[in-house]
């Protein structure tokens, strides 16, 4: 049973399906209205010249691809951590419609062999962006697996906050959020954090409890919990 735990799933419903979605996705974030805040540089050229992590809560991805493609997609590359499951494998197909890559894993499956290959899409120049509440939750508690890979690539760790006055929220587990037609969406990119290396248990925690306040600060009400 772990083999199949460990165990990366394709089918052609998937990629069809997901293929399918990035479309339908890139075609309903033409009629939103993106306001693009830049707190670190990140979307000018030249602003920021190493591979960085985005760091970005599970149900704000909908929108997030065609953000990330207006700000900044001209002049860097990105790949997403995605799960190893069929819907994983529809989500990785679904960012590919907006030029972004995927790594296959999760902190539920393959989730060495994901951070494995997300700090080598950061030694090839790659951005690279993991939801730390996904794929399953809980919602907006922050996984430690996204302060392991800033904390041994040494890449800067930016958090990203999706403001959606306007919009659906789903009865997900995450309350994934889709923004009404024709609405305004504020995407904001916080400023950069640096995660010291070598890092003792209690250091860690500390740090891992720092990303999350930052992150759960930048959540619009009433989508933060506190």
């Amino acid at each position: 049973m772990a083999g199949d735990r460990s165990e990366i799933r394709e089918s052609g419903k998937a990629s069809f399906l997901g293929t399918l979605a990035g479309r339908l996705m890139r075609a309903y974030c033409a009629t939103l209205r993106f306001e693009i805040v830049d707190r670190c540089g990140i979307t000018r050229p030249g602003g920021i010249a190493t591979p960085v992590i985005y760091c970005l809560w599970h149900n704000r991805i909908f929108t997030m691809p065609a953000a990330w493609k207006k700000a900044c997609g001209s002049h860097r590359r990105a790949v997403v951590m995605t799960s190893a499951s069929h819907d994983g494998a529809a989500l990785a197909r679904a960012v590919g419609v907006f030029g972004i890559g995927a790594v296959r894993g999760s902190s539920s499956r393959r989730g060495v062999a994901a951070l494995v290959g997300m700090r080598k899409a950061l030694r090839e120049g790659l951005d690279a962006c993991i939801t730390p509440d996904g794929p399953r939750g809980p919602r907006h508690v922050l996984q430690s697996g996204i302060v392991k890979l800033a904390e041994t690539s040494g890449a800067p760790l930016i958090p990203l906050h999706v403001e959606i006055p306007d919009r659906w929220e789903l009865k997900t587990w995450d309350r994934f959020a889709i923004p009404k037609p024709c609405s305004r969406v504020r995407v904001i990119f916080d400023e950069a954090l640096a995660v010291p290396a070598g890092l003792s248990e209690d250091d860690f925690e500390t740090w891992r409890r720092r990303i999350e306040e930052t992150m759960l600060a930048g959540a619009d009400p009433p989508d933060n919990p506190r």
